[in-house]
């Protein structure tokens, strides 16, 4: 994994935003991460900031696809 790349803490749960399908990075260098349900952006990872601000786990969390989380290329017809 490289290392710009950040990683749950071991004491984190079990959600992890990088297997949302809700998550995406932004183009805000100050605030790298969002949450496309919760609409916010963070500087941490969504999950990690949730479970700080309410204590529990998020419960937006919706794995990816089981393709998509495999690699699968998803083609493009150009016209």
């Amino acid at each position: 994994m490289p290392p710009n790349i950040p990683t749950l803490p071991a004491t984190a749960s079990a959600v992890n935003c990088w297997q949302c399908r809700h998550f995406a990075t932004s183009w805000d260098p100050a605030m790298p991460y969002s949450c496309k349900l919760l609409g916010f952006k963070s500087k941490m990872l969504p999950c990690i900031q949730v479970k700080q601000a309410d204590g529990r786990s998020c419960q937006g969390f919706d794995a990816k696809p089981a393709a998509a989380a495999a690699g699968a290329r998803v083609s493009v017809s150009r016209q």
